[in-house]
């Protein structure tokens, strides 16, 4: 297992060692000790799932502190463009994005740390993704910011006319009105 830097401070790629050979493949999605070892020291409490097709964008999505949540994301079977975006006032890359293609296929993972928001788009016909916590859900505490905000103009890979985006995704404020409580 490899964890890599991105651009933004503390996101983190996790490439995992794959085992593949003609009947297949195996890999360790998560095992505490390695991620450990590795400096990736959660604990992560709740496991979420997803299936979504083709155009869906979801996010960007987020909980305010203490609430917040560390999460570790990944495709299971299908492609998305996840993005992060920083939250985190004082933050080297507050206001900052980044985007990855995680598949089923190359089994990347995003370890998206406190402060900062999430989302995805759906590239492949449907996706089934998975993300790991370190709290659990807290509607009081949710929050979100408008997948399509100018000022952070995403490219969400998907053409704007072919995006299927939640009322609530889509009504969500903008970058600069969003709540934020997170502090570098």
């Amino acid at each position: 297992m490899r964890i890599l830097d991105t651009p933004l401070t503390d996101l983190k790629i996790v490439e995992p060692d794959v085992f593949s050979d003609s009947r297949g493949y195996f890999f360790e999605s998560f095992n505490m000790r390695k991620y450990k070892n590795a400096g990736v020291d959660f604990g992560f409490v709740q496991d979420n799932e997803s299936f979504s097709t083709k155009g869906v964008v979801r996010g960007m999505h987020y909980q305010l502190a203490p609430f917040s949540q560390t999460k570790l994301v990944r495709a299971i079977k299908g492609n998305v463009f996840d993005v992060a975006v920083d939250l985190r006032k004082g933050s080297p890359s507050f206001g900052k994005w980044f985007g990855i293609e995680l598949s089923g296929e190359n089994k990347l993972q995003l370890l998206i740390p406190l402060g900062f928001a999430h989302g995805f788009s759906v590239l492949s016909d449907s996706v089934i993704f998975a993300y790991k916590c370190d709290q659990v859900y807290n509607k009081l505490a949710e929050r979100s910011i408008r997948y399509n905000d100018p000022f952070l103009g995403i490219d969400w890979r998907v053409p704007e006319n072919e995006r299927v985006v939640s009322e609530k995704d889509g009504n969500s404020p903008v970058f600069t009105d969003a709540e934020m409580n997170f502090e570098y």
